[in-house]
C-alpha cells in the first residue's frame, strides 16, 4: 500500500474564519491532528519548517510531543532549512525526538525556500564562505549532521576530565536514523546527487525547473533519474520517495463552501522563483472519484511510495482529521 502523510505548515493567524488564531493554537493542534490521524490510520504526520514567520520553526520539540501521545505513525518534516541549522546540536536533538518515538522520524531536509527575512540564517550566525553558495552552506551543514548521527568523531576528550585523549561523537545516537533523512529536491540534478548521497528523496508541489510538460510527468522523470541512480550507486537498502499533493475531496457542504470554487481552476502554474523559472502541481479538488482518476493519471504519484498531503491547518483539527478520514478510506486504496 502506498503511504499516505499529512503536511502542515503551521500557520497561524487572528483573521476572520481562522482557527488557528496564535502560535500556541498552531502547536498544540498539531499533535492533537497528529493523534487523530494515527486513529483514523494516517500513515505520517508531517510539518514543514520556515523562519521569521508565523509558521513552525522549531521542530524538534514538537516532533517530541506528537511522539509522547502516539504510537505508531511516522512524525517527520518536509523540509528543514539546512542554512539555519547548527549540525552538531540538531543532530542531538533529532536523536533525543526519534529515540521518543522509537525510531519513528523521518527527516526532509533542504537548501529551502526563499524566506521572508533577507539573509535570515545570517542573523542565526550562519554565513557562507567567500566562493560559495546558500546551497552550498546547507549541504555542508547537511553533511555534517549526518555523519554527526552515524557516531562520526566531531571533538576530542578532555584528558583532564576523562583521563585519555580520544575522538568523541554526538550523544545520544539513535541507531537507524541516518537511513531516514530525505533531501528535499527540487531539480532533476539535485534528485541524483541525492542518490548519490544515499538519502531519500521528498518532492513537493513544486519543481524550480519547467520543460513544458505537465507537473507530473516532469516530477516522474525526476523519480526514474533518482532511482536510476541510487541503482548505480549500489546502496544496498530500498530507498524511499515521497511526494507533496494539495488533495480537497468534496462531500458535503462545508467541503463545498470551502474549496469548490477551486474545482474550476486546477491546472499547473508556471512562474519563477528565486530567479528562477518554477512549475508548481495543480490541486485535486472535487469528489473523491474524479479525484481517484485524477491521480492514477499523475504518473509521479504511480512513482512515489509515500503521498503527503498538504493541509488547510488553519481551518482546525476536526476539520482536517474529516479530510484525511476521506482520503484514507475513499482515495488512498485505490492508489496502491
Amino acid at each position: 500500500m502506498k503511504k499516505i502523510g499529512f503536511l502542515s505548515f503551521g500557520h497561524w493567524q487572528p483573521v476572520p474564519g481562522s482557527l488557528t488564531r496564535t502560535a500556541a493554537d498552531a502547536h498544540l493542534q498539531m499533535i492533537e491532528l497528529a493523534v487523530a490521524a494515527e486513529e483514523i490510520g494516517v500513515d505520517g504526520a508531517y510539518m514543514r519548517v520556515h523562519h521569521f514567520a508565523r509558521q513552525f520553526a522549531s521542530p524538534f520539540p514538537l516532533l517530541s510531543a506528537m511522539a509522547a501521545r502516539t504510537k505508531t505513525i511516522e512524525l517527520g518534516t518536509g523540509v528543514i532549512d539546512m542554512r539555519y541549522e547548527n549540525p552538531l546540536y540538531m543532530a542531538e536533538e533529532a536523536a533525543t525526538a526519534d529515540l521518543i518515538s522509537g525510531g519513528r522520524l523521518q527527516l526532509g531536509v533542504s537548501r529551502g525556500s526563499p524566506e521572508t527575512a533577507l539573509r535570515g540564517s545570517e542573523s542565526f550566525g550562519f554565513v557562507p564562505q567567500d566562493g560559495t553558495t546558500d546551497a552550498d552552506l546547507a549541504r555542508a551543514h547537511t553533511e555534517l549532521f549526518r555523519a554527526a548521527i552515524t557516531d562520526a568523531s566531531v571533538a576530542m576528550s578532555n584528558p583532564q576530565m576523562t583521563g585519555v585523549s580520544q575522538p568523541m561523537g554526538i550523544l545520544p545516537q539513535s541507531p537507524g536514523l541516518a537511513d531516514r533523512i530525505w533531501w528535499g529536491s527540487g531539480t532533476r540534478a539535485t534528485a541524483v546527487s541525492t542518490a548519490e548521497l544515499g538519502m531519500n528523496l521528498m518532492s513537493s508541489t513544486l519543481l524550480s525547473e519547467d520543460t513544458g510538460v505537465p507537473f507530473g510527468d516532469l516530477q516522474a522523470e525526476q523519480i526514474a533519474l533518482y532511482r536510476a541512480a541510487w541503482k548505480d550507486a549500489g546502496w544496498e537498502r530500498e530507498p524511499r520517495v515521497s511526494v507533496s499533493r494539495s488533495i480537497l475531496p468534496i462531500t458535503t457542504d462545508q467541503d463545498r463552501a470551502y474549496f469548490g470554487d477551486m474545482s474550476r481552476d486546477r491546472d499547473d502554474q508556471v512562474g519563477y522563483l528565486d530567479n528562477g523559472i518554477a512549475r508548481f502541481g495543480k490541486s485535486y479538488v472535487g469528489e473523491p472519484d474524479a479525484i481517484v482518476k485524477e491521480l492514477l493519471d499523475d504518473a509521479a504519484v504511480r512513482d512515489a511510495d509515500t503521498v503527503l498531503v498538504t493541509i488547510p491547518n488553519q481551518l482546525g483539527v476536526d476539520y482536517n482529521a474529516h479530510l484525511l478520514e476521506t482520503i484514507v478510506k475513499d482515495i488512498s486504496p485505490a492508489l496502491a
